[in-house]
């Protein structure tokens, strides 16, 4: 994948694929745990007053774990522990199925999102967001996509991008490359390092990881008029709606209170995101959407 990376460069998406979906500083799910408290611990509202992140990512056994620094910060190495840009452990992606398709949903999140955005006119935000998560995700976990059998599918993400700023593109063409992407990634998480716990608790951490983020996001939005973070937020909150889509009888079984805690969490994300397009005004009650992410994981940990 680097060697494929390498060669985009060349092709004059650098801008592209390292510059960010917009946002100036590290996501809040993206900073690390000592760095930040977790919202469950009470201290969501100091640190969003200080613009800075309080969710750190689920990890299989439904605990927090590290998270590196994130979009539009200085990544980190993405071995020997460090975490890599997008938030996902590298080392614990090897063997932890929840950190491992969380990666994933990262970038199926910046998937749908581009999708959405292309459909409303937003070409350069689309295409950006289709580059996006090969410098952010999938480059820090090659090794460990190799190892676990999966072919490399970034191809298919640079060739979307290309295609979103392309003169003439259709939205049906852009729709038919995102739901390939979409299969490469679905194929890629059935190949995720094997757990003790049952799918379902797998999902519900994906599907919680996908939530503190949608929320972080929304936090920062409201701090930045940029279109980027509510975009990036919108994939976030979608791809946890996917994902407990495919998942919800498996969720249900494992988990009945988290089954409910994030239909309930999706219920207020879908009020603070109601489109691609962000809103005037982000007036969504960021208590409430605090208090619904928190509720997940308390759900996950009992």
């Amino acid at each position: 994948m680097t060697i494929t990376y390498k060669r985009w460069t060349g092709l004059g998406l650098t801008a592209a694929l390292i510059a960010g979906c917009g946002d100036p500083e590290p996501t809040a799910a993206e900073k690390t745990v000592d760095e930040q408290p977790t919202a469950i611990e009470g201290e969501a509202g100091e640190a969003a007053e200080a613009g800075e992140a309080a969710v750190p990512a689920i990890t299989e056994n439904g605990q927090a774990g590290e998270a590196g620094e994130g979009e539009g910060g200085e990544g980190g190495e993405g071995t020997g522990g460090e975490g890599g840009e997008g938030g996902i452990v590298v080392d614990l992606a090897a063997t932890d199925p929840v950190v491992f398709k969380s990666g994933l949903a990262i970038v199926e999140a910046h998937v749908i999102a581009a999708r959405d955005a292309f459909a409303i006119g937003r070409t350069e935000a689309a295409g950006e967001m289709f580059a996006h998560p090969v410098a952010e995700v999938l480059v820090d976990m090659e090794e460990v996509l190799t190892a676990q059998g999966v072919e490399p599918f970034e191809d298919l993400l640079v060739q979307a991008s290309e295609a979103a700023y392309a003169d003439g593109t259709t939205a049906e063409t852009i729709n038919q490359m995102s739901d390939a992407i979409i299969a490469a990634l679905n194929a890629a998480a059935e190949k995720a390092p094997a757990s003790v716990l049952p799918l379902g608790a797998v999902q519900a951490g994906v599907v919680a990881d996908q939530v503190e983020r949608a929320v972080d996001q929304y936090r920062y939005a409201i701090e930045n008029e940029e279109y980027g973070p509510y975009l990036d937020g919108y994939g976030y909150y979608k791809t946890a709606a996917a994902v407990n889509e495919r998942s919800s009888a498996d969720i249900l079984a494992a988990n009945d209170r988290a089954a409910a805690a994030i239909s309930d969490a999706l219920e207020v994300l879908a009020a603070a995101y109601p489109s691609a397009e962000r809103p005037e005004t982000l007036d969504a009650d960021q208590g409430a959407l605090l208090a619904a992410s928190s509720r997940v994981k308390l759900a996950l940990d009992n």
